[in-house]
């Protein structure tokens, strides 16, 4: 095998696919973290069966971009994967049948248009292995509600198709709630519940004040491994590389007396007034994003805005720019290392770009990842939902400034991932990562940091838990 790059061939994923369906286990999570070759490995898998005689074609459902060039790109990576052929199954309606004619191992498709290709084959359905790269894409499946792809997999699950393998580096990104939906595809609710409410009945109560998320039971984490270990895989490349943990800086700033009366007012009263505007927060849940924009420096006007979502949202206030000036002496102190930065709202982009005329907007044209791996942007801006799956940005920097922040774990650890120590072993750089997370003190920011911490701890435990299992 030979490869232009330090891309990694795990063998413990290829060897856990095959062992699964010797013994006949058709169904099976492969927890395995981000960059550590869970493509190439099941690309080996399925290649060893083909092999073996198996001729049916194989259909990957995955985020677009990991649909339309990883896998393919992957396949052409590896000698030996020269006879595995990938297809993507995108465009119009037009070219996706043309791509659904053509004779190939592995076709691809992005969790879009799954439900145009079940609704296109009907009873034909020919697709008897179906591998979900990034699971927690199914994570919102209800037996009778839920999210639309996933309704539409799961009424062919478990009739129609024999063998499913998921693929995740975040399993449970935002806590132990995660599972139930994902692990539904596996064993139709057998090991977690047959239903999301006989789920969260067994394992988890509602919040002391009748606010917020439910509250894993005391036995809930130690019982939910247990029930899961024999049919997931769990991968860490701390056991495979000499990998150095991310340098974590936190750079707190303080909020100019102005900004801090407005965010006191917002705080306790739901309600400021900016000028003639008057911004009001008609609930928690929309108070906590208006206190988040007033810590990043900017605060939408309109009251029926929360987030970018709204058409309103272009509407907007800077309350500070104290973030910026700090972002100004991080990338002073990088001595002309690219820097990758970070923001939530549009209202952040607007700010940084008239701040930082030199930085470019990471988009999906391709040209600009490959300036930014050519070290030829000095600062990227980047959406954490749009920088997770499929890109690689470890050649261009290793730094990444989180400007400003969100309650989204499996973004954060996405975007941090694109640069992270995985990436920089693939590329072959021996060299620290800085993750500068900017928090303003006394605002929300540090809460969201502190409970990004603790559903980052019950994740690792679950997957040091499953790990445990295997051994």
């Amino acid at each position: 095998m030979t490869a232009t790059t330090r891309a990694i061939y795990n063998p413990r994923v290829y060897q856990g696919m095959i062992l699964n369906h010797q013994l006949g286990t058709a169904r099976a999570c492969t927890w395995s973290g981000m960059g550590s070759g869970k493509t190439v490995s099941t690309l080996s898998a399925i290649d060893i069966r083909l092999l073996a005689g198996e001729d049916a074609p194989v259909l990957v459902v995955a985020p677009k971009r990991v649909a339309v060039t990883t896998w393919p790109e992957e396949a052409k990576k590896w000698q030996h994967l020269r006879q595995i052929t990938v297809m993507p199954i995108m465009g119009d309606e037009d070219k996706r049948r043309q791509a659904l004619k053509y004779d190939a191992s592995v076709y691809t498709i992005n969790f879009e248009n799954l439900v145009w290709l079940i609704e296109y084959y009907g009873s034909r359905w020919p697709f008897k292995h179906v591998v979900i790269d990034e699971s927690t894409k199914l994570k919102s499946f209800r037996v009778r509600q839920g999210g639309v792809r996933a309704q539409a997999l799961g009424s062919i699950a478990h009739t129609k198709i024999k063998e499913i393998d998921l693929l995740t580096g975040t399993p449970a990104p935002n806590g132990l709630l995660d599972l139930w939906g994902q692990l539904w595809f596996i064993d139709a609710g057998e090991r977690l519940g047959r239903s999301y409410e006989a789920f969260k009945q067994r394992w988890f109560r509602p919040p002391e004040y009748g606010e917020g998320p439910l509250i894993p039971l005391p036995f809930a984490q130690a019982e939910i491994q247990e029930r899961l270990k024999d049919v997931c895989l769990t991968i860490d490349m701390k056991d495979w590389f000499d990998l150095e943990e991310p340098i974590v800086n936190n750079i707190f700033i303080d909020l100019p007396p102005k900004a801090r009366k407005t965010y006191r007012e917002m705080e306790k009263e739901m309600f400021v007034k900016l000028g003639e505007r008057q911004v009001e927060a008609h609930n928690a849940a929309s108070k906590t994003q208006k206190l988040l924009q007033i810590a990043s420096g900017a605060l939408y006007l309109d009251p029926a805005v929360d987030d970018d979502s709204h058409p309103k949202a272009k509407d907007w206030k800077e309350v500070h720019d104290v973030k910026i000036m700090a972002l100004e002496e991080i990338i002073e102190e990088a001595m002309g290392e690219p820097v990758l930065v970070a923001y939530h709202f549009k209202s952040d982009l607007v700010r940084l770009l008239k701040a930082f005329p030199q930085g470019r907007v990471l988009d999906s044209n391709p040209q600009t990842q490959k300036d930014w791996n050519a070290c030829k942007i000095p600062v990227l801006f980047a959406h954490p939902a749009s920088a997770g799956h499929g890109l690689n940005l470890q050649y261009g920097g290793r730094t990444l400034v989180f400007f400003s922040h969100d309650w989204n774990l499996e973004n954060r650890l996405q975007i941090l991932e694109r640069i992270g120590p995985v990436r920089q072993e693939q590329a072959g750089f021996k060299r620290s990562v800085f993750i500068h997370n900017i928090i303003a003190r006394g605002t929300v920011d540090e809460l969201v940091i502190e409970r990004l911490g603790g559903k980052k701890s019950i994740m690792d435990c679950l997957l040091e838990a499953m790990k445990r299992g295997q051994a």
